[in-house]
């Protein structure tokens, strides 16, 4: 793989770890609230899952900055993605789709959904192809600029996308109502 795609997948994917983390840091209780309300976890064991989840993303993201970590940092981002992925399932197939997912952060509440999971399952696909041996040439300014415009250009796409996903209960009641 070509060290520019590489890069921009692991400056992608730890930028999302680092904001998820951000998120669980600003208002741990209510992190803890939302583990303990999809009923995977026992309720005395939250307080002491949510740091460790928190930590898990914080160390994500930083062994997909570093060189020497070459597989940790995508494995480790692969398998937390699917386990969220699982845990939002597990509550579907359960018919709990009111719970809040907790990836949006405290200041949006959005409910599980199908659409979730497709999208922890495409996001553990992308941290599997940082997996790929990286091909080894020199890099040059433009690549710098080249990684910098994925970036925001990803990002933008993220967010759109997820924003789409948070109102999409909202625009099916706006659709169905006569």
């Amino acid at each position: 793989m070509d060290p520019v795609i590489d890069l921009i997948l692991r400056c992608g994917l730890a930028l999302l770890f680092l904001v998820a983390a951000i998120h669980k840091l600003r208002d741990p209780v209510h992190f803890r609230a939302t583990l303990i309300d999809y009923r995977i976890v026992p309720g005395g064991a939250a307080g002491l899952v949510a740091w460790l989840v928190t930590g898990a993303e914080l160390a994500i993201a930083a062994a997909l900055l570093v060189p020497g970590l070459h597989a940790a940092g995508p494995a480790g981002a692969a398998g937390l993605l699917a386990l969220y992925g699982l845990a939002i399932a597990v509550n579907l197939a359960r018919g709990r789709r009111h719970i809040d997912c907790g990836c949006a952060g405290p200041a949006l509440r959005r409910p599980i959904s199908g659409a979730l999971v497709a999208r922890n399952t495409v996001l553990a696909a992308v941290a599997l192809l940082a997996l790929r041996p990286v091909a080894a040439r020199e890099l040059f300014w433009v690549d710098a600029l080249t990684v910098g415009a994925a970036l925001l250009s990803a990002s933008a796409l993220y967010v759109a996308v997820d924003r789409m996903l948070g109102e999409a209960p909202l625009r099916a009641r706006l659709w169905s109502e006569p």
